[in-house]
């Protein structure tokens, strides 16, 4: 091939775009956190397989029909910072090893998705060129225009911030249109339903009762930073079958986030 074929190959995949959207689609770019825990599927700590390709089929459902996807992937299954502070370590070097498991479990969730016929970048916000491109803003939102799958690995790169408020920074930052949490419970409750079982379930929300009531959805500073830029936050439940694609098709799933005045 000769170099100016080369080059206008090179011009047309730089510039084709994912611009269609279906119009089935209540959000059509959109960041999704995924807690480390979520990863060890019912086993005790570590990545289960199984959990890999059931989260690869459920994401690659919605990639198919064309939307952005963007994730946050924690640590915790492997090792979590604030742990590591309470047995004594310091709160910063135990923050940036758990940095490193969330890269560890952005991998994993990479070559799940490719094998099952996702294009995926890893992006850390920790410079480890030989395993991920470096996290860019522009390079990730072009990642996603062309229809790749961005996971956002390390945090935000600085200790005492928690990936729930990476999650809500990337989400404002690649300008989604929600930021989608899966956990263990079908959305945001009064209390703990795992503890109580009058525990009553929020269909909707606002951002100032879930800091006012002190509901652990999200940490403060990541819920001040989604009600500062309106980002719509979804909670849901992982095991539910096709929830992803039923929460971004604009169904009643799990426990919305949202202002006051669009309530």
């Amino acid at each position: 091939m000769c170099l100016s074929q080369y080059l206008g190959e090179l011009l047309v995949d730089t510039t084709a775009l994912s611009t269609q959207k279906d119009d089935r689609y209540k959000y059509h770019r959109v960041l999704l956190k995924l807690s480390g825990e979520a990863l060890m599927g019912q086993g005790d700590y570590g990545i289960d397989s199984a959990m890999l390709e059931h989260l690869a089929q459920e994401i690659k459902s919605i990639y198919d029909d064309g939307i952005q996807i963007g994730i946050v992937v924690g640590g915790g299954n492997i090792f979590r910072g604030m742990a590591g502070a309470a047995s004594g370590m310091d709160r910063a070097q135990a923050d940036y090893m758990g940095m490193l498991a969330t890269v560890m479990n952005a991998l994993a969730l990479q070559d799940a998705f490719e094998k099952a016929g996702m294009t995926t970048r890893v992006m850390s916000a920790i410079e480890m060129h030989e395993v991920a491109e470096t996290y860019i803003r522009r390079r990730a939102i072009r990642h996603l225009e062309k229809g790749r799958v961005v996971i956002f690995a390390a945090g935000t790169g600085n200790p005492y911030f928690t990936t729930d408020t990476a999650a809500a920074l990337r989400a404002c930052e690649i300008d989604a249109d929600c930021l989608m949490k899966a956990t263990k419970v079908d959305g945001i409750y009064d209390k703990d339903p795992m503890k109580h079982q009058d525990a009553v379930r929020f269909d909707e929300i606002s951002y100032r009762d879930v800091l006012a009531k002190n509901l652990k959805v999200m940490d403060a500073t990541a819920t001040a930073l989604s009600q500062d830029n309106d980002m719509p936050i979804i909670v849901f439940n992982i095991d539910d079958e096709h929830v992803f694609k039923k929460a971004l098709l604009g169904e009643m799933v799990g426990t919305t986030v949202v202002g006051e005045e669009t309530l």
